[in-house]
C-alpha cells in the first residue's frame, strides 16, 4: 500500500537543520504514526511521503515556505506584564497560549523589561530549512473512527 490521503503512516525520522543539529528524532522512542492528508504533518514532508510504501527511505530538505513559514516580524509584540496574571517569574523561552483576533496562538517570551514583556508569535522553526531522514515503517487505511477523531488509535497513536 502507498502513502495517500487518509492512510495511517508510521515513520521513524530524524530532523536536522542545515548545520546538522538534531532538532527532533523518533530514535529511542515510539515511531510516529499519523493520518496522511489531514494537515497533521508539514506540507513539504507530506508531499515528499506521498506515494511511498513500507520499507522506503528518503532524505528530504524542506524550505521554510513548505514547513513553518517565513519569519513575520509583525508577530513580535510588546505587551503589559499584567496579561500574565499570577505568574511570578517570567523568563525568555517560556511559552503561552494567547487569544488573538485570529484565534488561539502560541507565543514565546523573548524579553522581560519591568512591566513590558516581548512575545514572539512565530513558530520556533520559522525561517528554518528542515532536513528529514525518514524510514516508512508502515502504511494502512485509517479506520472510520480514526478519521472521525482526526488521529491514529493503537500502537504509535492515541489510546482511548
Amino acid at each position: 500500500m502507498q502513502v495517500a490521503k487518509n492512510t495511517v503512516v508510521t515513520i521513524d525520522y530524524t530532523l536536522t537543520n542545515n548545520d546538522g543539529e538534531v532538532l527532533d528524532t523518533s530514535k529511542g522512542q515510539e515511531p510516529l504514526a499519523y493520518i496522511h492528508g489531514i494537515g497533521y504533518m508539514i506540507p513539504g514532508l507530506e508531499k515528499a511521503l506521498e506515494g511511498k510504501s513500507e520499507g522506503d527511505s528518503l532524505n528530504v530538505s524542506i524550505e521554510p515556505k513548505d514547513a513553518y513559514g517565513e519569519r513575520d516580524e509583525s508577530l513580535v509584540k510588546t505587551v503589559d506584564r499584567a496579561l500574565f496574571g499570577g505568574i511570578d517569574k517570567l523568563e525568555p523561552g517560556m511559552q503561552f497560549q494567547a487569544q488573538t483576533p485570529e484565534g488561539i496562538e502560541i507565543v514565546t517570551v523573548t524579553a522581560v523589561n519591568g512591566d513590558e514583556v516581548t512575545v514572539d508569535g512565530n513558530h520556533p522553526l520559522a525561517d528554518v530549512t528542515l532536513n528529514f531522514d525518514v524510514q516508512v515503517l508502515g502504511v494502512r487505511e485509517a479506520t472510520p473512527e480514526e478519521l472521525e477523531h482526526g488521529h491514529v488509535h493503537g500502537p504509535g497513536g492515541h489510546q482511548h
